[in-house]
């Protein structure tokens, strides 16, 4: 069977894997349920034929007093974590961007 992995944003810090793996139980069967410690995201895998049904289902619903943000996962690229330029929400992490950027 084969499995896809979705992306559960905005997540209570205090979510375990097995309450993740719990909810997400109805698509089942979940097959890993892993939450990054001190992020407030995780990632759950069900099965293929299950995952839009489990994202129009919870994506925007509430869980543990927190908005879900739920959609496929998408692949890690090499060299994503850590990267110093381009990648998301700009500002470099020091607090906001602006300031003017040269191009290369």
């Amino acid at each position: 069977m084969a499995t896809k992995s979705l992306y559960v944003g905005n997540l209570s810090y205090s979510t375990t894997d097995e309450e993740l793996r719990e909810y997400f139980a109805p698509w089942g069967p979940v097959s890993d349920a892993r939450i990054v410690q001190g992020r407030g995201f995780g990632f759950i895998d069900i099965p293929e034929e299950n995952a839009a049904a489990a994202i129009e289902a919870t994506n925007g619903k509430e869980f543990m007093g927190r908005t879900l943000t739920v959609s496929e996962a998408r692949p890690r690229t090499e060299g994503r974590a850590g990267a110093g330029y381009g990648g998301g929400r700009g500002g470099g992490g020091y607090g906001g961007g602006g300031g003017r950027r040269e191009r290369w």
